[in-house]
């Protein structure tokens, strides 16, 4: 197995790594759950409380 194998089998896994890793985040952020929570977090800059 020379270098550029090797180097092949490391994209190929590097690119399903952040693959799933983009797949977890996206489903994270477009639970249910998490509605009101970036409900909230939206409103933040327009809140004027000192």
């Amino acid at each position: 197995m020379n270098l550029e194998a090797v180097n092949e089998i490391l994209t190929s896994i590097w690119t399903v790594w952040a693959v799933l890793i983009f797949a977890v985040i996206v489903f994270w952020a477009w639970r249910p759950k998490n509605r009101k929570r970036f409900e909230k977090d939206a409103r933040i800059p327009l809140n004027d409380e000192d």
